[in-house]
């Protein structure tokens, strides 16, 4: 696996991650920092609040809910697909979790390592 702790690499990781926000939501985060260790990618970011969603969450807090959930949801699918097309990562997971209230989301990345994949090598 090539190694992801780079500053380029990174760099490379957080664009990807703005460029879904931006094709989501119409902006990009506020704050946005990635790190690597070993084979879990990890990305803190805060995002934008929308005005609609202000709006829905007055008029209908159960569907705003809805809605979190399932745009999360997609986030996660688009930004595996990125990862794997852009950067030719072998991504096994991706973990997100959004607080609404605050805007702030961490997103886990976790890649195929072949030592971990392998039962012959947990003996």
């Amino acid at each position: 696996m090539r190694h992801l702790d780079t500053n380029e690499n990174k760099k490379r990781l957080c664009q990807i991650y703005n460029e879904i926000s931006k094709e989501l939501f119409g902006f990009g985060t506020t704050l946005l920092k990635a790190t690597v260790e070993g084979d879990i990618v990890t990305l803190i970011a805060k995002h934008r609040r929308s005005p609609r969603s202000d709006a829905m969450e007055k008029e209908s807090p159960g569907l705003k809910l809805e809605v979190d959930f399932r745009m999360s949801l997609l986030y996660k699918k688009k930004y595996r697909e990125k990862l794997e097309t852009d950067m030719d990562l072998p991504v096994e997971a991706v973990l997100r979790d959004y607080d609404s209230a605050t805007q702030w989301a961490v997103t886990n990345v976790i890649l195929r390592n072949s030592d971990r994949s392998d039962p012959s090598k947990h003996n």
